[in-house]
């Protein structure tokens, strides 16, 4: 199985950053704790539906954003490390939510239920 345990999230002012961080450990099937998956962020606010924020192929790089963060945030993630990243920037209230990474067995996909690992979540409040 593969854990993964968020970091990074906290209070910030409308226009702040934040960098979130994802740390993974254990194995997959593959033998590598993301080998050619993709890694994900997610977030939730209370009482609405999760939706997608950004996702990145572990072993290509590729990227795939939501439209509402786009410009602003950045996913990366360090191979060596077995760590995932997510740069926000312009912070807005409307993006206040606890963000979850997660880890799907195909690349590059932006539909939760494809997604096969999760954390327990970060959260972040940007303030106005």
């Amino acid at each position: 199985q593969v854990q993964l345990v968020e970091s990074g999230g906290g209070l910030v002012q409308a226009g702040g950053s934040l960098r979130l961080s994802c740390a993974a450990s254990g194995r997959s099937a593959s033998g590598r704790t993301f080998g050619s998956s993709t890694a994900g962020w997610f977030r939730q606010a209370p009482d609405k539906e999760r939706e997608f924020v950004a996702a990145i192929s572990w072993s290509g790089g590729g990227t795939i954003y939501a439209d509402p963060v786009k410009g602003r945030f950045t996913i990366s993630r360090d191979n060596a490390k077995n760590t995932v990243y997510l740069q926000m920037n312009s912070l807005k209230p409307e993006d206040t939510a606890d963000y979850y990474c997660a880890v799907a067995g195909s690349t590059l996909v932006a539909t939760d239920t494809r997604y096969d690992y999760w954390g327990q979540g970060t959260q972040v409040t940007v303030s106005s």
